[in-house]
């Protein structure tokens, strides 16, 4: 009997799993703008998919125990998924792909921009017009430091240093 009503139960909630749905761009864009408005931070919103090796270590980047308490400090961090396969495409944010072109891509994988409060791009990552993607070379790092410093005037020296370290001496993970 309890078989029974443990399958009934499985299927009675399958068709809600089918119904989940990664949020809409606008969804999470909304939460972040609310976010960064009331802490007064600029919102990191980067561009990514399940299948990009070079998303999976900015994601990797963002989460380091050094680095994402420095990130957090000045601002709202989002990741956004685009250009998913088949298989994937359930991960896709809709309307993701409509903001991605916005802000001035697609030009591969990951793409990136610091937003204000209001939404408006301060910068992409873009750097003399072709996408620095994870900032894994130092012209790509000079540019990254210098888009975290447009986004965020006020961010210290010593907290762009641990992010400028990081990024030129990657640890061996």
């Amino acid at each position: 009997m309890k078989t029974i009503a443990l399958v009934l139960a499985t299927l009675a909630l399958a068709p809600l799993a089918a119904l989940a749905k990664a949020p809409s761009a606008d969804e999470v864009l909304a939460s972040a703008k609310a976010r960064a408005s009331a802490e007064k931070k600029a919102i990191f919103v980067h561009f990514g998919a399940s299948w990009c090796g070079w998303c999976k270590k900015l994601d990797a980047f963002l989460d380091r125990p050094d680095i994402k308490p420095v990130f957090e400090k000045y601002f709202i961090p989002v990741k956004l998924v685009v250009q998913e396969n088949e298989k994937n495409k359930a991960l896709e944010n809709p309307g993701a792909d409509a903001l991605l072109k916005k802000l001035g891509g697609p030009d591969g994988l990951p793409y990136s921009a610091f937003l204000d409060a209001r939404g408006e791009m301060i910068v992409n990552s873009k750097r003399e017009g072709a996408n620095i993607g994870y900032p894994g070379q130092p012209n790509e790092v000079d540019w990254f430091l210098q888009m975290m410093k447009k986004a965020a005037p006020s961010i210290s020296q010593d907290d762009l240093k641990i992010i400028e370290t990081a990024l030129r001496k990657p640890s061996k993970t």
